[in-house]
C-alpha cells in the first residue's frame, strides 16, 4: 500500500497577533493566570523599593536551593543590597554561552533630600527629589507612604516602613485649590508644578509650650523630631546618612469589574523582575546556564555601582567561569551569549492613540512585547537588535505556542527612551529589549493585564530553558 505523503500546511501569509486571552482559554491556564496574578500582587505590594526587591530575591533564592556561595550550581550575589544576581549552571559549558534575563528593580519615587525637615505656617514638613522621570502633579494629594533605611554612625542600619499599615498614618503632598489656581491653570504643564514645592506633609501638632515661648515657631517640628526619636532612636542629623522615598501607599488591586486589570505602584519594572524570577525557579536542569540579573539605577541612566554601566555583572561572570570552566575565555562565553533586557513596553492608550502610529504599537493583552530598539527619534543611544536573533526568539515562542508582539516606543519624533540593552550589547552578545505593556507607564498606579503577566512568565520560562 503506497502511504500518502503529509500536505504541509500553507504559511499564513498575513501578520495576525495573537490575544493572550484566547491563547489561554481554557480553564487549566486561567487557574495558573489567577494564582500568578495573586502571588504578583502580593509582591508588588510588598516590594516599592529596590532594597526590599532584593531582600525578596534573596529569600526566594534561598528557599529554592539557591546558595550564598557564589560558583555553587545555583547560586546568587547581591550588591550594597540594591543590586542582585542569580545563576544556575547549565549541562552545557559555559563557552557555549548562557541565557540572561536582565531587569530592573528601581522605580520613580520622591526621594527625601539629606537635610529635609522644616517648618512653615504651623506644618512640619520635609524637602524631597524626585527620582526619575515622573510627571510631578500626580503626585500630589495623594496617600504616601515612607519606606527606607536610615544609618547610624555606630553602624546600624535601621529600616523604614511607615504609612502601609491601616493602622498607621500616611503622608501626603498638599496641591492647591482651584479657587486660587488661576495663573497656575495659564501656565505650561513643565512649568506649572515646581520641584522645589514637592514638600511633604509631616504633621501639625506642635510640641508642649514652653513658658517664654509659649507660640515660638519650631515648635512642630520640634514634635516630629522627638517621635521619630521615640520610634527609630534617631536625631536629625541622621537623615545626612539616610536613604528614604515617598512612595503610593497601599496595596495592588484588581482593576475592572472583571479584574482582568492589575493596578499598582512599580509595575515598571518588577513585574519583569517577578516573571524573570518565577520563571527561573521553574526553569531547572537547563541545557544552558541561566541568569537573571536585577539592576538598580535605571531610571536615572543606570549610574553607580549598582547601576548597569557598572562592572558587578563581569565580576560576577568571571567568579563563575573560573567555578565552572576555568579554561573558558570570558570574552567567549559573553560573545556567545543570548539575552532579554527585560523591561515593559507602552501600551496603545485608547484616549492617546494619536501619539503612537498604530501599525507599529503595543496592544494590551496581546502579550510580552519586543522592541528591536528604543533610543530617540533617529534611533540615537540605542541597541539595535540584530534580525537572525528576532527570528532565533520568534521561532522558540512560536513553537512554544506564547503570544508575543513587536512594537516603537510611540510616534518616531514624539520622544523615546533607554533600557539596559545597549550596557549588555557592548559585550557582544545577542539582546533585545522584551517585556509586557503597561498603561499610565511612570504614574503611582500604573496598569497591566494579567493575560500580558501569565505569557511572559511562560515566555522567559521558555527562553531560560532554550
Amino acid at each position: 500500500m503506497v502511504q500518502k505523503k503529509a500536505v504541509k500546511a500553507a504559511p499564513e501569509l498575513e501578520s495576525k497577533p495573537r490575544s493572550a486571552w484566547d491563547v489561554y482559554a481554557d480553564a487549566k491556564h486561567r487557574t495558573a493566570m489567577d494564582r500568578l496574578a495573586r502571588e504578583y500582587m502580593a509582591f508588588l505590594t510588598a516590594c516599592k523599593t529596590e532594597r526590599e526587591t532584593v531582600n525578596w530575591t534573596r529569600a526566594l533564592a534561598l528557599k529554592n536551593g539557591f546558595s550564598e556561595k557564589f560558583g555553587a550550581k545555583a547560586c546568587f550575589r547581591d550588591m550594597r543590597g540594591k543590586t542582585i544576581l542569580l545563576a544556575r549552571k547549565g549541562r552545557r559549558p559555559l563557552s557555549e554561552g548562557f541565557r540572561l534575563a536582565g531587569a530592573h528593580c528601581d522605580t520613580p519615587r520622591i526621594d527625601l533630600k539629606q537635610h529635609p525637615l522644616y517648618e512653615e505656617v504651623q506644618v512640619a514638613l520635609a524637602k524631597t527629589h524626585y527620582y526619575g522621570g515622573i510627571r510631578k502633579h500626580q503626585w500630589l494629594a495623594r496617600e504616601l507612604a515612607l519606606h527606607g533605611v536610615i544609618a547610624l554612625k555606630s553602624g546600624k542600619v535601621v529600616d523604614v516602613t511607615l504609612g502601609e499599615d491601616p493602622a498607621e498614618p500616611v503622608f501626603t503632598i498638599a496641591d492647591l485649590l482651584p479657587h486660587l489656581a488661576q495663573k497656575q491653570s495659564e501656565q505650561k504643564l513643565s512649568e506649572a508644578f515646581d520641584a522645589e514645592k514637592l514638600n511633604i506633609v509631616l504633621g501639625h501638632e506642635p510640641a508642649k509650650a514652653e513658658k517664654k515661648d509659649e507660640n515660638g515657631k519650631g515648635r512642630v517640628k520640634k514634635a516630629i523630631l522627638a517621635l521619630l526619636h521615640k520610634r527609630y532612636g534617631i536625631v536629625e542629623d541622621d537623615f545626612y546618612s539616610a536613604e528614604l522615598a515617598a512612595v503610593p501607599a497601599g496595596p495592588a488591586r484588581s482593576v475592572g469589574l472583571d479584574g482582568s486589570i492589575i493596578g499598582g505602584y512599580g509595575h515598571d519594572d518588577r513585574i519583569c523582575c517577578f516573571t524573570a524570577l518565577s520563571a527561573l525557579m521553574d526553569a531547572k536542569t537547563p541545557e544552558h546556564a541561566q541568569i537573571v540579573i536585577l539592576w538598580d539605577k535605571e531610571e536615572i541612566g543606570s549610574d553607580g555601582s549598582t547601576g548597569a554601566k557598572s562592572l558587578f555583572f563581569e565580576y560576577c561572570l568571571q567568579d563563575l567561569v573560573e567555578a565552572w570552566e576555568p579554561k573558558a575565555r570570558l570574552r567567549s562565553v559573553l560573545m556567545s551569549a543570548k539575552a532579554l533586557s527585560a523591561d515593559v513596553h507602552a501600551a496603545i492608550d485608547p484616549d492617546y492613540q494619536d501619539v503612537h502610529e498604530k501599525m507599529n504599537a503595543s496592544l494590551f493583552g496581546y502579550g510580552p512585547t519586543f522592541c528591536k530598539f528604543t533610543g530617540h527619534r533617529g534611533k540615537y543611544m540605542a541597541n539595535d537588535a540584530h534580525a537572525e536573533y528576532v527570528g532565533w526568539l520568534r521561532r522558540i515562542l512560536d513553537d512554544a505556542g506564547v503570544p508575543w508582539q513587536m512594537a516603537e516606543l510611540g510616534k518616531v519624533d514624539q520622544g523615546g527612551g533607554g533600557t539596559v540593552a545597549k550596557y549588555l550589547a557592548k559585550y557582544g552578545m545577542d539582546v533585545i529589549d522584551f517585556g509586557p505593556p503597561v498603561l499610565s507607564m511612570h504614574s503611582p498606579f500604573e496598569l497591566a493585564s494579567k493575560a500580558d503577566l501569565y505569557a511572559t512568565k511562560l515566555a522567559f520560562e521558555v527562553f531560560l530553558k532554550s
